[in-house]
């Protein structure tokens, strides 16, 4: 039987691939967009990413590790699932579209879903919960980033 942590992080790696779905069209477009300057941070994104979705999938690892298989634990790992999914469209739903109304749109949805699987997850763990706090910490922080941009893009947002 495959171990839970390898099937987490598989699936963890395989939808953050989906991050991938754009085009250097699609990149041109946000290349080109003004920034606010004390957006200094913009070279570390893929690295705080990453190790939010390491904290993520090490979260999901503890709750299904409390109450394996069960059909609580299953709902929680599809919501585990749907927040993954809402982050990694983030930018490809943004680039594809060329509208920054769309990333801050999904980094709300994002945002208050991660927030109900903290909550949920909470009596089961709490360090699964504390896992969870990275991306409660950035996500807003991100949103903001973007609606900041919208300010300074207004044809674009």
């Amino acid at each position: 039987m495959i171990p839970s942590w390898i099937i987490i992080g598989a699936v963890t790696f395989f939808v953050a691939l989906g991050s991938f779905f754009i085009t250097p069209r699609d990149v041109k477009w946000f290349a080109n967009l003004s920034r606010p300057r004390w957006l200094v941070f913009e070279p570390l994104i893929p690295v705080i990413w990453t190790v939010i979705f390491i904290c993520g999938a090490a979260s999901a690892y503890v709750v299904w590790e409390k109450n394996p298989g069960s059909p609580i634990t299953w709902l929680l790992m599809a919501l585990y699932l749907l927040v993954e999914i809402i982050t990694v469209a983030y930018i490809p739903s943004m680039l594809r579209f060329r509208s920054l109304k769309v990333g801050e749109v999904l980094g709300l949805i994002g945002l208050i879903s991660g927030v109900v699987l903290a909550i949920c997850v909470l009596p089961i763990s709490l360090m699964a919960a504390l896992l969870l706090l990275p991306y409660l910490v950035w996500t807003p922080i991100g949103t903001y980033t973007t609606d900041e941009l919208k300010e300074l893009n207004p044809l674009d947002a």
